[in-house]
């Protein structure tokens, strides 16, 4: 079944869709492994696979690949967080979102931050970038490839729930499939959103928002987790070097059930 179908309908169905965020190959095939429907690709975990940090400092091709590597070692739908297109102009931003889209992903994630300086895209502005790319994708036969138009107001703003619903509806006409707002918790805030956005909405776990249970409930269609598993390796991974190098000894490497075969 064509990908861009089955990802929209897991936004459509009863229940909440967990979005597994990998990083690189290994960790998307685990998470398929694991049950995951969806994997949504982390451009901060990617980018610390390069010693880099968050924020479009890994050049665009790099991510291009990482994200069409995993497209090709998984059998579920990838949508790909290209953050805000990897392009001060338009036409870039445009012209990446056919890159990503030609690589086999069923949808990205856009935000509407400034990458130069610190601040949001106007919103009419960049409601007509997301028009742009829904004209684009359409001409190249991506009909209903998802873009999930990420906010970030509650990032940038003091009071941002008005504001995000503007966006959220300015968005949306211009073609958003769905709504990302990360950083929102309160429970009067979500479901404000839930009843006045007409796209599925999506949010982000963090400290003091990890249930999925109760979002369901409040009308939100999609939970993703950023880069908190890849965060938590690369803790693990640090500390085990660590300490194999202070204690000289190689035992930690050998414990728990993960360790089942011979070396080579």
């Amino acid at each position: 079944m064509d990908q861009i179908k089955v990802f929209n309908d897991l936004h459509q169905g009863e229940d909440l869709l967990m979005l597994g965020n990998a990083w690189d190959v290994l960790s998307a095939i685990l998470m398929e492994k694991a049950g995951f429907k969806a994997i949504g690709t982390t451009s901060w975990g990617v980018a610390n696979t390069f010693g880099l940090s968050d924020g479009e400092r890994l050049e665009f091709t790099k991510h291009l690949n990482v994200i069409k590597s995993i497209v090709d070692h998984v059998s579920i739908p990838v949508s790909a967080d290209i953050e805000a297109g990897y392009g001060e102009e338009p036409a870039g931003i445009v012209e990446n979102v056919l890159r990503t889209a030609d690589a086999g992903v069923a949808g990205i994630n856009l935000e509407d931050s400034l990458k130069s300086q610190k601040g949001l895209r106007d919103m009419v502005e960049h409601g007509k970038i997301l028009s742009m790319i829904r004209k684009a994708l359409d001409s190249r036969g991506y009909h209903d490839f998802y873009v999930n138009a990420r906010v970030d107001t509650y990032f940038q703003r003091e009071d941002p729930l008005s504001e995000t619903l503007e966006r959220a509806r300015v968005y949306t006409e211009s073609g958003a499939s769905g709504i990302f707002v990360p950083g929102v918790a309160d429970e009067y805030d979500i479901k404000e959103m839930a009843s006045n956005i007409s796209v599925p909405l999506n949010v982000l776990s963090f400290p003091g928002l990890t249930d999925g249970r109760p979002l369901k409930e409040w009308g939100v269609k999609r939970l993703s987790f950023g880069n908190a598993f890849s965060d938590q390796v690369i803790a693990m991974m640090e500390k085990t070097a660590l300490e194999v190098l202070q204690t000289v000894n190689t035992k930690r490497l050998y414990e728990g059930e993960h360790y089942a075969s011979e070396p080579v």
